[in-house]
């Protein structure tokens, strides 16, 4: 089940700073795989991790069937906080880049109170809002992606997905000069993806 809980406030990392959020954004696919994982049975959630059942097997060897079940079912009945893109302000800091009051954009969860890294946040320029600021996280990973396939100047590149991470990863494209084509089933992102600059393939209009 998901569910919104009344916990304390989490203590500060050793380098890190405590966030009083403002806002928090929602990253539907990543979430959406997460919820549904947590709704999954146990052998469900076995096939869908099939690389955890090697370790699962050299458990029973080392530790025995009974132990490593338990070990298992007390693994997989931790709650997962939802949420990583995170803006907001300092309330306390154990970090010397960071004063009280600054506004930062972080990784942190879904949370009023977040406690966050200094490695895992940044303080938001002025000109820019909190709101924008808590796109940070996601645009991140659009942006390692592209730094992945080095792009140049005048380069075609095809963004297969036009969801929220495939959406920015369209931007930064066109932002380093290259020619954009987008595709997805959803004609509204294609519009949106459109308005971007980018040249787009409605795979709902394709006739089989």
């Amino acid at each position: 089940e998901t569910s919104l809980v009344d916990i304390p406030t989490p203590l500060i990392k050793s380098t890190g700073v405590l966030i009083a959020t403002s806002n928090s954004l929602i990253s539907p696919g990543t979430e959406r795989m997460l919820i549904d994982f947590g709704k999954a049975s146990y052998l469900e959630k076995i096939k869908q991790q099939p690389d955890k059942v090697k370790t699962v097997f050299d458990k029973i060897k080392t530790d025995g069937l009974v132990p490593t079940i338990d070990a298992g079912k007390t693994k997989l009945d931790q709650p997962i906080e939802l949420g990583y893109c995170n803006s907001g302000y300092v309330i306390e800091t154990n970090a010397e880049q960071f004063s009280i009051g600054d506004r930062v954009a972080s990784n942190g969860c879904h949370a009023e109170i977040v406690s966050v890294g200094r490695n895992l946040c940044a303080k938001i320029p002025d000109e820019v809002d909190d709101e924008s600021a808590s796109f940070t996280v996601m645009g991140a990973i659009a942006l390692e992606g592209i730094r992945l396939i080095n792009p140049s100047l005048g380069d075609s590149v095809v963004v297969s997905g036009l969801g929220l991470v495939g959406l920015l990863t369209v931007q930064l494209l066109k932002a380093n000069g290259c020619r954009v084509v987008g595709i997805d089933f959803n004609s509204e992102r294609c519009d949106l993806a459109e308005s971007f600059g980018a040249e787009t393939i409605n795979l709902s209009k394709i006739e089989n």
